[in-house]
Parts: structure tokens; sequence; C-alpha cells
């Protein structure tokens, strides 16, 4: 019985948190114009399911355009900064500086540069999911055995071997560490983008949602980007075990230990 409660804990949590906020909005005690009630949000799902399945569409594919370009360019980049110790005192200030420039900030200027369509968005999720994996990728690299490092050139291994066969596998723990945050991050800088320039996707339902006071059918969009946002982490960390098995194998012998 503890194992259960343990395993789902979060689950039984968030429903009595449901449970507690249907009863307050049952006897009035949150204003339903300002904090709908969950059935009002459910019923405002099922009422406008058309749209909001259109909308989360082009969300969802602004979101994966810019999450796969962001991990294609970070390890480029990483391998790159990696490999050369000037580039990455050139490039990594950079990085960081690109960190410190708020998102809702940049939106705006990106839709005056590139236009109303999809090609903001996706810069904005590109620039955003792009940094936590390349320090994620590059701090793999920094952690790897110093002696299986010099062991492989004392085996003739050149560079790119070392790469493909030590540097690699021992990165892409962090890789995923890096991900997980990035994954989040994509859809977040998607619905803010939608929110300042664009005709359509998620946070443009949401701007007309809330100018015409439809605050349940916009907490219906707050919670469907969490949901997603959610599934997603999920979906990393179900493909971190299928391809990283050795990590969790290990896990399980020292737990089995303890």
């Amino acid at each position: 019985m503890k194992k259960i409660i343990d395993k789902y804990i979060s689950f039984i949590s968030i429903f009595i948190l449901i449970i507690i906020w249907q009863i307050c909005g049952n006897l009035n005690f949150l204003p339903k114009f300002i904090f709908p009630s969950p059935l009002e949000i459910v019923r405002a799902f099922i009422r406008d399911r058309a749209l909001f399945w259109f909308h989360f569409k082009i969300t969802m594919l602004e979101a994966l355009i810019g999450l796969g370009l962001g991990i294609a360019i970070a390890t480029i980049l990483a391998i790159i900064m990696d490999s050369f110790k000037l580039v990455n005192k050139i490039v990594y200030p950079l990085l960081v500086f690109t960190q410190t420039i708020p998102t809702i900030a940049l939106a705006p200027i990106l839709v005056l540069w590139l236009g109303y369509d999809m090609t903001p968005k996706i810069v904005l999720i590109v620039l955003t999911t792009t940094f936590p994996i390349v320090i994620s990728i590059l701090d793999g690299f920094r952690n790897c055995d110093k002696d299986a490092i010099n062991l492989l050139k004392l085996m003739k291994a050149n560079r790119w071997q070392i790469l493909y066969h030590l540097k690699i596998p021992t990165a892409l723990t962090y890789f995923y560490a890096g991900l997980r945050v990035s994954v989040s991050y994509a859809f977040i800088s998607a619905v803010v983008s939608e929110w300042l320039g664009g005709f359509e996707g998620l946070g443009v339902f949401m701007t007309r949602a809330k100018k015409a006071f439809d605050y349940d059918t916009m907490f219906a969009i707050i919670i469907l980007v969490s949901i997603i946002s959610l599934l997603s982490m999920e979906i990393v960390k179900r493909s971190e075990k299928r391809i990283i098995k050795w990590k969790y194998i290990e896990e399980g012998k020292i737990n089995e230990k303890d």
C-alpha cells in the first residue's frame, strides 16, 4: 500500500486539489467570471474543441520544428565549442547574453524583423531551447573520464573516435537533463510569441479569449499547454530509459543494495 501511495502521491495530490477547487466554485467562494471551476473549464474544452484542435496543431508544429532545430544546432555547437577552445571563449558569452534578454521583449522584435508567419516563432523557440542543451552537453564532455581519454589516445584514437566512443555516450545523460528543460521552454516560447504577433496558435486563441472575457476558455488553454509540456517531458524521460539503458540498470542495482 505504501509503495502505491509513494508512486501515485503526485496524482492523488492533484486530484484532491481539483476536488477542493470544484467545491469552492460550487459554494461561490471563487468568483466564476475570474476563476472558473474545473467543470466550467471542461465544458469550455468540449464547447470549443474544434478551435482548440486547430490552434493546438499550429502551436505543436512550431514547437516541434523549433525544438528539433534547437537540438541540432546545440549538438553541433557543443561539439565545435569542445573541440576549439577559442570558439568556446567567443560563443559562450554570446549564448549567455541571449538568455538575459526577456522572451516577451524579444518576441515583438522578431515579429518586426521576420513578419507574422511561423518564422519568428520558430526562431524564438530555437533561441530559448538551444542554451540548456549546449550547456548540458558541454558539462557531459567535461565530465568524461580523463584516464579513459588518455587510454584512447595511447591506442592512437583520433579526436572523432574519442568523441564517438567516449564523449557522446558520457554526455547523453547530461543531454537529456537539458532536453527536459528545453521541451517545456519550447511550448512556453511558442505561446508567448503568438501573444505578440500572429493569426493562429494557442497564444492567439488565449489573447482573443482574454479580450472577450472568456476566462473559462483562457484557463482551458493554460491547462492544455501545461499538459502538453508535462506529456512531452514524460516522452523525453521514456526515451532516455530506452536509449541510456545502462544508467537505469546501474541505478536498479544500487537500489537493490539499499
